[in-house]
């Protein structure tokens, strides 16, 4: 085993697109750990949606060895992180094992919202920060414009600053001298009660669940009995290993050591990320310090096309939910579209992910409903209770409603500040702060309802900014809100998967949208068909489908006007009887329209 000052544990974490996942794969070319032949970009990235979307979603631990000036050989335990914002808990998670953090910067693109937000999630963990300006090779690439932001955004010194290109390699050799001498080496006692904090797991079909850990105390090794504190379970270790791409058994980890577990765990809800492992012969006193519950903040409903499906669904959930720690889900029920799941989720992004997920690894074929946060609602005379989805807004008089609000902060271009300010005043946001960051870049920070970013805030945002603007928030707090409940009516029935809450006076603009949508969606029958939106018993916004017409005269050559009347009439009545019992039905792709984000201007 290497001793433990030859160790060195660190993360790379950065603003989305920054290049944390090129300098994981230089960092593993240049410890040889792989074949070349084997080396491809995004190495660390092994689902197929990482390398389409070209980000990462969970964090991917490896342990690459290095032979340093001073003529040691040292041991490099490092984490890919992902940059966007509705992953930040795997970033928290990825942080709590290492020492020190990587804070990569884009020479072109400068300090971000996301930079920002993960530097502060390293100093609360009291971890080293070294900061690396990447893209030097780009001809846009702004050195000393970066150094300046880092000295004066983020308040580091920029002297410490390296200089590197991931795509190139260029200056990597200095950066992994910079991680041996600038970063601290791991403390723990090998001979003290096992504590081992679990940062992550991961379910294999073989072998059950893999359980990711960073050894704190003590020692871990093939064929202990361990206990997981927090569900106090015990276990036969299996296998314990590093991870070098593919899982390398290692037999035994120390204090300081990040790897693996596999100790015979088979259902998926046995393991909790953020629980301490320890030993059965020799346990420690008391469990590590977990992490923070993560709290979704955006609701949706899953259902299966088919109502057979629901038991595959429920399958596949389980699992997706082991590799997911942040997926929270609960059963569901519509009259519409039959058993499901309500879902709570880290933000748009890890809804897309998720459905995409369920679709490609697990051949599921889903419908999601709207999109919801979680509000509170005083209905008169009772007790306050909490609603995320529309089946659960409670009828009668509404006392009182609030809802979410966040802290928004956005970096732009300063020429594109007009149309930014009137975006977020367009969706209901109040400015607290502007301040220019230097002659070209303003940060704007705005108080703003968390429902208003659902739609199409972010695309928008890009848009109007030509994609340099970026966007971090957090949730600050619950603030009174007038909430409606829309109601879409086909026929006169109301359809229960598409109802909404909303902000009262957006009411009949989201209805309206709504409704012209599922006009393009639904098939014409021989009887007219109504779509409504209604409040309560209001109706609020309507669209028809026209009927389809058949030629009943088509046989009628010249003759009697009375004739060509009567069958008119005749048709008229037998769409009236089909009217009456006329059941409409709506495709999927009618519950699709309504969720696309980006709304029809």
């Amino acid at each position: 085993m290497t001793e433990l000052k030859y160790k060195r544990n660190f993360c790379i974490t950065a603003h989305i697109d920054h290049g944390k996942s090129t300098l994981s794969d230089r960092l593993i070319q240049k410890a040889r750990i792989i074949d070349e032949r084997q080396m491809k970009n995004q190495i660390l990235d092994n689902m197929d949606i990482e390398r389409e979307r070209g980000i990462t979603i969970k964090s991917q631990a490896v342990t690459i060895p290095y032979h340093a000036k001073d003529g040691h050989d040292y041991e490099l335990n490092f984490v890919d992180t992902p940059g966007h914002v509705d992953f930040s808990y795997e970033v928290s998670r990825a942080i709590a094992s290492c020492e020190g953090a990587l804070l990569l910067i884009d020479a072109t693109q400068g300090v971000e919202s996301q930079t920002v937000s993960n530097m502060y999630m390293a100093m609360e963990q009291d971890l080293t920060i070294v900061p690396v300006i990447n893209k030097i090779d780009l001809a846009s690439a702004d050195v000393e414009g970066t150094k300046h932001q880092i000295d004066h955004d983020l308040g580091l010194d920029s002297s410490d600053a390296l200089a590197v290109s991931a795509k190139t390699g260029e200056g990597i050799d200095d950066l992994l001298e910079a991680i041996v001498t600038k970063f601290p080496a791991p403390e723990g006692n090998a001979e003290a009660p096992l504590q081992a904090l679990i940062f992550d797991c991961n379910y294999d079909e073989y072998r059950g669940v893999v359980v990711h850990i960073r050894v704190m105390e003590g020692r871990i090794k093939s064929g202990d009995v361990i206990r997981l504190m927090g569900r106090n379970a015990e276990y036969k270790v299996e296998q314990v290993g590093v991870f070098k791409i593919k899982f390398e058994e290692t037999g035994i980890l120390e204090a300081g050591d990040v790897g693996y577990v596999i100790a015979g765990i088979k259902t998926v809800s046995d393991v909790t990320v953020g629980d301490t492992i320890t030993t059965v012969a020799n346990p420690a006193a008391e469990p590590l310090p977990g992490f923070k519950e993560v709290k979704p903040v955006v609701f949706s409903s899953i259902y299966p096309i088919d109502s057979n499906d629901y038991e595959e669904l429920k399958e596949s959930m389980e699992k997706l939910k082991l590799n997911d720690a942040s997926l929270v889900y609960e059963k569901d029920n519509s009259l519409a579209l039959g058993n499901g799941f309500r879902c709570g989720f880290l933000g748009l992004l890890h809804l897309e992910i998720i459905q995409e997920r369920l679709e490609r690894d697990f051949d599921q074929v889903v419908i999601f409903t709207a999109p919801s946060v979680r509000y509170k609602v005083k209905p008169a005379g009772k007790e306050q209770i909490w609603v995320d989805n529309p089946a659960d807004y409670p009828e009668g008089k509404i006392e009182s409603s609030e809802e979410p609000y966040i802290d928004a902060s956005i970096i732009t271009p300063s020429e594109y500040l007009g149309s930014i300010m009137e975006l977020c005043r367009m969706k209901r946001g109040t400015q607290k702060n502007m301040q220019y960051l230097d002659e070209k870049r303003v940060e704007l920070t705005y108080d703003m309802p968390l429902a208003e970013v659902l739609f199409d805030f972010y695309d928008k945002l890009k848009s109007f900014s030509r994609g340099y603007a970026s966007f971090d928030y957090e949730l600050t707090d619950y603030r009174t809100t007038d909430l409606v409940k829309i109601d879409i009516l086909i026929n006169g029935k109301p359809v229960d998967a598409l109802a909404q809450l909303c902000y009262r006076p957006s009411a009949v603009a989201r209805a309206k949208v709504v409704c012209e949508r599922l006009k393009g969606e639904i098939a014409r029958q021989q009887f007219k068909i109504a779509i409504q939106g209604a409040i309560g018993g209001q109706i609020i916004s309507r669209e028809t489908v026209n009927p389809v017409r058949k030629d009943v005269l088509a046989k009628c050559y010249g003759g009697d006007v009375t004739r060509k009347r009567k069958l008119l009439e005749k048709q008229k009545a037998g769409k009236k009887r089909m009217f009456m019992a006329g059941e409409v039905e709506l495709p999927q792709s009618a519950f699709l329209a309504v969720l696309r984000e980006k709304e029809d201007n």
